[in-house]
């Protein structure tokens, strides 16, 4: 899957990049990223400044930096940074810093928007005999059961993702825990977040997510190249790698069981509207939400405007009436709404939650 995904000739590596193969929040509408700036303006509040750092990880073209840019309020000084193994597009920003790990050491937020999905895992499956087993997989995408599972993997599954029965399938979530860790735990202070659709204990799909996607459709996850290699995330095993660095998981953080559907609920939040100025989203530790529920906390809301404004300023209700279809498309169940936000705040000096 490394290989396939990032070594010479890698898909992630291809020149029309991941936009020539499929659809993210950030390629759907602004309104995504302007999201984002505002939950950027929210934590250099809490930070106590106007000069915060933004990182993206997994940036690909860079198309939401470039979009948190041009959101972001005026007066608030932004260094923004690309996190990417691809080379930088032509026509950057210019305040764009195009970086292959993340910087340690800033304060700020961290935003890895569908960056865990892509990063490798084992896939392991349960044998006839009760034993996991890796999965190998060649080149053509044959696959046979290989090595039983042991040691730090096997501890993985037997905590986050325990196979019951024979033909049982799982994404051993072990190297996204630590990538993540190793992500948030760069910055000095501020709220590192992952989008990604996921699933948590209680709702682990029997078979694994293993997929491909080639031109916007779903292809076999052949490892030649010339696809996307992506599987869902155990953001709960996430949540738990992180908190040590992100000050623990938040009472009703909704880690259990939800699924990426049912963790809105356990955000705590759904009842209250966001006050003027400020999303609630911020926690004090750990909190998973579904997008739907962020996004809504962030303005962004799929509601039509008022009928009478269709009479009194029509292309202004024209542009409303856009706006509401790209909001409907980026909080829509069964779709882009349905992906989990995981937040973790990274405390600091300075940082006072208020």
């Amino acid at each position: 899957m490394e290989t396939a995904l990032y070594g010479p000739g890698g898909f992630f590596l291809r020149p029309e990049g991941p936009a020539g193969h499929f659809r993210t929040s950030v390629h759907a509408s602004p309104l995504f990223a302007g999201a984002v700036a505002r939950l950027l303006a929210e934590v250099a509040a809490e930070l106590g400044t106007d000069d915060v750092a933004v990182v993206d990880m997994g940036a690909g073209r860079g198309e939401l930096l470039s979009g948190v840019l041009a959101a972001a309020p005026a007066g608030l000084r932004v260094r923004a940074y690309a996190v990417e193994r691809a080379a930088p597009p032509e026509g950057l920003d210019p305040r764009v810093s195009w970086v292959a790990e993340p910087p340690a050491g800033v304060r700020g937020l961290l935003f890895a928007n569908e960056w865990l999905d892509n990063v490798p895992v084992d896939v392991a499956e349960r044998d006839g005999s009760g034993t996991d087993r890796y999965v190998e997989v060649a080149p053509d995408g044959t696959e046979r059961l290989g090595a039983p599972v042991a040691g730090a993997d096997a501890a993985w599954l037997a905590r986050w993702w325990p196979l019951r029965e024979p033909g049982e399938r799982a994404e051993i979530g072990r190297s996204r825990d630590e990538a993540w860790a190793r992500a948030a735990g760069t910055l000095a202070a501020g709220l590192a977040v992952a989008v990604d659709y996921a699933h948590t204990a209680g709702a682990r799909p029997p078979f694994g997510t293993l997929t491909g996607f080639r031109a916007g459709r779903e292809v076999p996850p052949v490892p030649d190249g010339t696809c996307d290699l992506t599987a869902h995330v155990a953001l709960d095993a996430c949540a738990a790698a992180g908190g040590a660095g992100a000050g623990g998981a938040e009472a009703g953080g909704g880690a259990g069981g939800a699924g990426a559907g049912g963790a809105e609920a356990g955000g705590g939040t759904s009842a209250d509207a966001p006050s003027p100025g400020r999303s609630g989203l911020l926690p004090y530790g750990t909190r998973l939400v579904t997008q739907r529920e962020a996004l809504r906390r962030l303005g962004v809301s799929g509601g039509r405007p008022p009928i009478e404004t269709a009479r009194t300023d029509p292309a202004g209700y024209v542009r409303a009436l856009a706006r509401a279809g790209q909001a409907a498309e980026l909080t829509a169940r069964g779709g882009l709404g349905d992906f989990t936000w995981l937040l973790q705040r990274v405390p600091g000096e300075g940082y006072c939650p208020a």
